[in-house]
Order: structure tokens, then sequence, then C-alpha cells
């Protein structure tokens, strides 16, 4: 047996308290009993058969407590939007290497590592992209993720750990304005990109684009297709609750430019014609 098939292996799932960890763990809990769930605080639909470990993400020696004897992390944890530099700095790089050298030392095989969609937002919205290319991050908040991107990569290479990167877009029941029609992805179809990187037993390093199967997608998920993504979900079908929640909003007349849409704008200081190719 594989460590792919083997699924009483320990997974250790980081951020569990989160809104993505809140949406993803009762699919995951079907598929691989005995989830240990870690985060800042306990949730509070812990289930029978998870175990929840308290771990703050800045702090070395509860990180190593937190995935000590496991087999594969989902790391989801972090600071989940723009922030300080401080903040940035603390949750999302620092806790971030914390998080993958302790793996390192626990001997743990396989991390799923929550990029985003941030670390390639200042793509023009009208360029399809994949994912061999240079990064764009179009905030601090970005900047964390490409460099969470690049951990993975050191760790894949020097230590042998097979590491996914998933640039997720926006996770949850319906797309939530247009922007999300390109890059919404439903929890099931999240829960299947996780499943390749825990189970598929080709990862060295990987990075795939967190997306369902959008007809207005900007991106070639080309890499996750060829090794079994196939979304069962489809932006299109909410797009009249997508476009009424857009007329709610209004226009950005830099972030209705870029993929990375109001992260782009948000202390934009730059010329439009200037940052756009």
């Amino acid at each position: 047996m594989t460590d792919g098939e083997d699924k009483n292996r320990k997974i250790v799932f980081t951020g569990a308290s989160g809104g993505i960890g809140t949406m993803t763990r009762p699919l995951l809990a079907k598929l691989y009993p005995g989830l240990v769930l870690s985060d800042r605080v306990k949730p509070r639909d812990l289930q029978p058969g998870e175990t929840f470990v308290a771990a703050d993400l800045t702090k070395p020696e509860e990180v190593a407590a937190a995935v000590h004897g496991a087999h594969s992390v989902i790391h989801l944890g972090g600071h989940s939007v723009e922030g300080t530099w401080d903040q940035i700095l603390q949750a999302n790089i620092i806790g971030c290497y914390n998080l993958f050298e302790a793996a390192r030392q626990a001997g743990v095989k396989r991390v799923i590592f929550a990029s985003s969609n941030h670390a390639i937002g200042f793509y023009p919205r009208k360029r399809r992209i994949g994912t061999n290319l240079t990064v764009r991050p179009d905030s601090r908040y970005g900047v964390s993720k490409v460099f969470g991107e690049g951990l993975g990569s050191l760790y894949s290479d020097k230590h042998g750990m097979a590491v996914t990167c998933l640039r997720i877009g926006n996770v949850g029941p319906t797309p939530l304005d247009v922007r999300r029609l390109s890059i919404w992805i439903s929890p099931r179809d999240l829960v299947q990109l996780f499943r390749i990187g825990l189970e598929h037993p080709d990862i060295r390093y990987e990075i795939f684009y967190g997306a369902s199967d959008n007809a207005a997608g900007w991106w070639d998920n080309s890499r996750a297709q060829q090794l079994g993504y196939r979304p069962a979900d489809k932006s299109e079908d909410h797009r009249a609750h997508a476009e009424a929640e857009q007329a709610k909003i209004g226009p950005d007349p830099v972030g209705d430019l870029f993929q990375g849409g109001s992260f782009c704008s948000a202390e934009f200081t730059n010329d439009v014609k200037r940052a756009e190719p």
C-alpha cells in the first residue's frame, strides 16, 4: 500500500476554525476519519473522531506539537486577508516557515499549502494565465503567498517533501460578484484538489489553481486536470446572483482591470497603463 492509499494516516488540518476550514472539514471527515484540527481557537462544531490541538503559528513549539506524528498537513492557517506588514509577517511568513520546518522535523511526507489568487493578482483580466509565469502579487498578503510557494519548492527539492500549492480563488456556496465568476470554487471541488495533493503518487511540487469549472475563468488549470481534477461545479450556474450583487458594489477603475480586484486598487499610486502589461 502506498502512502496515498493509506486512509488511516494522520492528517493535520491547520486553520480549521476559519471560513474555508469550516466549509471543507465535513467533506474531508468523510474521507479521512480522525483528522487532527489545529487553530488558535477551537472549532465550535468539533465532531466525534476529530482531535483539536491549539497552536499559534508564530510559536514553533506549538506548531511542532500540532504536527507531531503526522503523515500529511493541509495548511490553511494564517492571516487570510490583507493586513499590516507586521500581521502578514508574523502569521504568513514566520508562521509558514514554522509550519514547514516543524513538518520536516516531524517527517511529514506531504504538505498542501493554501496559496491564493492574490499571488498573481496584477495580471490583467483579459489575459489567460497558467502557473509557469512570473508572479505578480497584488498586496502584502499576496507577497506572503508567493513566499509560501517558494518555501514549498525549497522543502520539496531539499528535503523530498511532496508539496501542493493551491492558488485558491474564492470558496463558497455561490460566487459573490462578477469577478468571482472567474475565480470561484465550491467546497467540494476544493476538497477534490486536497485529495490529489494527499494521494496522487506523482506529486513532487505542484501549483494548481483553486477554481471550479468556470466559463469566465482566467486560469489554465491543465496540470491539475492531468492529475485527475474534474470539477463538479460551474460558476455560470450562479451568474444572475453574481451580477445582481455586482450592481450593489459599483465600479472600481483600477480593480476592475486586474484579476486581484480591490486588492490591486487598495493603496494604488501607480499609473494604470504602466501596471497593466
